[in-house]
């Protein structure tokens, strides 16, 4: 394939997977000018961050063959850098937006992180009101999904993009590895928006929310795990492997303490059991250790299938 073949299919899809969020962007954003506010029933789902995400993905991938032709060898950086600003300069114009449910008025994020804790109709179910005050931790905890699903996406492009320019294919398999696992990532983060992992609103959750949020922090940590590797791809054992490792299980860690700030200082509870009860003084489980450590050991099994062993 030509490289201005690449760019404009590359270029579709983002545009295709974007449609939806966009459009819940543009209607939201036109009843917000129009009445200062818009009611819960008018709310689309998880505008924020995805609507901004899309935001800088459309316009950084537009601009990419730009970005090689001014930046060259740090068109990455640069690509990085513009998608990121795109991204917060969206995402807090978006967060001046409120949200009216009855006479109560709230910012968006505040309704988001509802979303997050149950779905609206649990938390009717069980009496809580169906929003939540300002938390921000919670926005931290988007940011930090949001930057790696735009770093990761841009990865991906622009590494198949100087492939095809310089006909270089020595970083395929890792960037192939990192759009399977940013693409899991992504539709894991939309199972999230519409079923909130099917949690019930306590810290007790059901088997199925477990594995699902289980997967969820391990996938997480893996994609941040291989974006680091395939930057570092064919360096030596230390860059190419171990450090993607220990930087996807550190990503895992830094997502649970944010759940923990999140949750006021306790973490969800997977199962019954000494395996899934706080260990002495900490707030971790020996199952929460056991996630965090494996989305290091997948980085490293998967770094060291795809790195060519005549390059340690």
């Amino acid at each position: 394939m030509k490289y201005k073949n690449f760019y404009l299919l590359s270029l579709f899809a983002i545009i295709l997977a974007s449609v939806y969020p966009i459009y819940m962007g543009v209607a939201t954003m036109g009843s917000y000018l129009n009445n200062g506010a818009i009611d819960v029933a008018d709310y689309k789902k998880y505008i924020i961050p995805y609507t901004p995400i899309c935001i800088a993905l459309i316009v950084s991938t537009a601009l990419m063959p730009l970005i090689f032709k001014l930046f060259k060898r740090y068109a990455l950086p640069a690509v990085s850098f513009l998608g990121t600003v795109l991204f917060f300069a969206s995402e807090f114009g978006f967060e001046q937006i409120k949200v009216i449910e009855g006479y109560v008025e709230m910012p968006l994020e505040s309704w988001q992180l509802s979303l997050c804790m149950a779905t609206p109709e649990v938390l009717r179910a069980i009496g809580e009101p169906i929003y939540a005050a300002y938390n921000t931790a919670f926005k931290i905890h988007f940011y930090i999904i949001a930057i790696v699903i735009i770093l990761a996406v841009l990865n991906v492009i622009y590494g198949f993009s100087k492939m095809l320019r310089e006909q270089d294919f020595g970083k395929k398999r890792p960037l192939i590895a990192q759009a399977v696992s940013v693409l899991l990532f992504i539709g894991l983060c939309i199972l999230a928006c519409f079923t909130a992992f099917y949690r019930n609103g306590t810290i007790n959750i059901s088997t199925l929310s477990a594995i699902l949020m289980s997967v969820f922090f391990i996938v997480f940590g893996i994609t941040v795990g291989i974006y680091c590797g395939s930057i570092f791809y064919g360096k030596s054992k230390l860059f190419s492997k171990i450090i993607p490792a220990i930087t996807a299980s550190l990503t895992t860690l830094i997502m649970y303490i944010g759940e923990l700030v999140l949750m006021g200082g306790v973490l969800f509870k997977y199962g019954n059991g000494f395996f899934f009860e706080p260990i002495a003084a900490i707030p971790f489980s020996a199952a929460d250790i056991v996630i965090i450590l494996f989305s290091g050991v997948i980085t490293y099994i998967v770094m060291q299938l795809l790195h060519n062993p005549h390059k340690d």
